[in-house]
């Protein structure tokens, strides 16, 4: 039960995080390292593994992103752009 609501904590902050860009591209990378970030420090702080918590909230957040568009989540510009 622990583990389920912990990757229920993760998918939902790579949700909220999720989507910088106008390209699906740009927000489902955009999406994929926020969620890994947001995921590394929810396995850090909950004391479950740090990359298994990253590599969730990679795939959620990537996911998030490549699946919102820019009229519903928008961020702004990527820095990379």
């Amino acid at each position: 039960m622990r583990k389920i609501i912990h990757l229920s904590l993760v998918v939902a902050l790579a949700g909220g995080l999720a989507a910088c860009g106008q390209t699906t591209g740009d927000r489902a990378l955009s999406g994929a390292g926020l969620g890994a970030a947001a995921g590394a420090g929810v396995g850090a702080l909950t004391g479950t593994s740090v990359l298994g918590g990253a590599a969730l909230g990679g795939v959620a957040g990537g996911a998030a992103g490549a699946l919102t568009s820019p009229n519903t989540v928008n961020l702004g510009r990527p820095a990379w752009r």
